[in-house]
């Protein structure tokens, strides 16, 4: 059976899917996941999943009535063990199956300790895949003592989900603070405060030097001599593309899978969504990790696939939720040379390149977000001293 087929069962996968349905294909479309469950939503998994709040049901992004009517078959619990890009086949375990054209939206894989620190040892939990979430939630329990390695987004939301439910919380951040990577110093400012306030203990500046424990972790030792105990302990240290089945495919890696401006790979008939792709954004190669890439970039792809010959324009947008606030961000701040931080109906930080406003991060602030993604999409000459005179943020955009 040839057609076309999806490697990779995420958010980037059942977006493109999707899209060639809605765009009139009537070929085959298969979707192969390792997972044995049916595409889902990742970003709750560290939230309201955690929490309890999100049953399995409202995670998953399409019913099973979805792929039934729509004529996809999903191999799911599936392991690709390898692409053959001159026969145009996927190889599986037991089966091979051809195809005219195929998508790699295989995601990202999460960091993890080697054993020589500790990494072999029980109570050690990485999030990523709902697996991950399902060891992990037993052990959430109130009185116990977590750890958090990494300052970014899924350390802080982790530690935030855990203060909710009674455990005494201490993250630990090897830079000289939280957020470094992602985020300017008045945000990563605001969102200390704000863990802070609930109990979260960060400290900063101070890296790991190895877990202990006879099996199962009961400690964590830093570098500077400070020796923590734990009861479990979560590390969030970022995540690295999922490029084994392209690498042995012989196609062109990059910080991922490299794509042109229209989402295809080195070879002609294979394509690439999602996390583990490589894309420009605004004179970069760089990869999104993000739903809103995700959906964008997989729809794209489909359209590309059936001849729509479209650029990719990427517009970044990102959430995080953190106890009863919600930072949302526009745009992508790389190469920034001055943030402005406004306190109008909430904090609120603008990122400008010189007099370009490409980023907005907006904590409990959803007009600022608002305001700011539609300037920053329109490609406003909105000026840093318009936006720090500015009471009511909506004048900016009748300015």
């Amino acid at each position: 059976m040839s057609g076309i087929v999806i490697i990779g069962a995420g958010q980037a996968a059942a977006s493109l899917a999707a899209k060639l349905r809605t765009e009139g294909y009537e070929g085959a479309v298969t979707i192969i996941g390792e997972e044995p469950v049916a595409p889902y939503q990742r970003p709750p998994l560290s939230k309201a999943y955690l929490l309890g709040e999100m049953p399995l049901e409202r995670l998953t992004l399409r019913s099973p009535e979805f792929w039934a009517e729509q004529n996809i078959t999903l191999k799911l619990g599936t392991r690709v063990d390898r692409i053959d890009p001159a026969a145009k086949r996927v190889r599986m375990a037991g089966e091979v199956l051809g195809y005219d054209q195929l998508a790699l939206c295989t995601g990202a894989d999460p960091k993890r300790l080697a054993p020589a620190l500790g990494g072999d040892l029980g109570n050690l939990f990485t999030i990523r895949n709902l697996a991950d979430i399902d060891a992990l939630e037993p052990q959430m329990v109130a009185g116990k003592r977590l750890v958090v390695i990494g300052g970014g987004y899924i350390g802080l939301e982790t530690a935030a989900v855990a203060r909710k439910l009674g455990l005494e919380v201490t993250l630990v951040q090897a830079s000289e603070r939280i957020l470094r990577r992602v985020a300017c110093r008045e945000t990563a400012d605001a969102v200390r405060a704000l863990h802070q306030a609930e109990g979260v203990t960060i400290l900063e500046g101070t890296s790991l030097r190895e877990l202990r424990g006879d099996g199962v972790v009961d400690s964590v030792e830093l570098v500077d001599g400070t020796v923590l105990p734990a009861d479990l302990v979560v590390v969030g240290i970022g995540v690295t593309p999922a490029t084994r089945l392209a690498e042995e495919a012989g196609l062109v890696l990059g910080d991922g899978i490299v794509t042109n401006s229209q989402g295809r790979t080195s070879d002609p008939h294979i394509w690439s969504a999602g996390d583990c792709a490589e894309i420009n954004l605004n004179g970069a190669r760089m990869r999104l990790e993000s739903v809103g890439n995700a959906i964008d970039m997989g729809e794209l792809v489909a359209c590309n696939m059936l001849g729509a010959g479209k650029d990719y324009q990427p517009k970044p947008w990102f959430w995080s939720d953190m106890f009863a606030s919600k930072l949302q961000i526009a745009g992508w701040n790389g190469g920034y040379t001055r943030v402005i931080a406004k306190n109008v109906d909430g904090q609120s930080f603008w990122y400008f390149r010189d007099d370009q406003l490409i980023a907005v991060d907006a904590l409990d602030a959803p007009r600022a977000y608002m305001v700011g993604k539609r300037l920053i999409e329109a490609g406003s000459d909105v000026t840093p001293a318009e936006v720090e005179a500015a009471v009511d943020l909506k004048t900016l955009m009748r300015r």
